[in-house]
């Protein structure tokens, strides 16, 4: 594998636990959003672009969701 697999595995792979854990703390939320962004650079630097487009648009909605819940 390498590196930028090794990023992109890393990236789905956080989403993923965030995303289970969200109901936990509204951090997880941020983290997800966080992640989201981190798939979408992936998606990018592989050339993806479509991919990168909808996890940009996660990362918004993500950090739009964080940013309305009540703490």
């Amino acid at each position: 594998m390498d590196a930028l697999t090794l990023f992109g595995l890393f990236a789905v792979t956080a989403m993923l636990v965030c995303y289970a854990l969200e109901d936990r703390s509204h951090w997880f939320v941020l983290l997800f959003a966080a992640s989201c962004a981190l798939g979408s650079a992936y998606g990018f630097l592989q050339g993806a672009w479509p991919f990168g487009l909808v996890e940009a648009i996660w990362a918004f909605v993500a950090l739009r969701r964080w940013w309305i819940r009540p703490r």
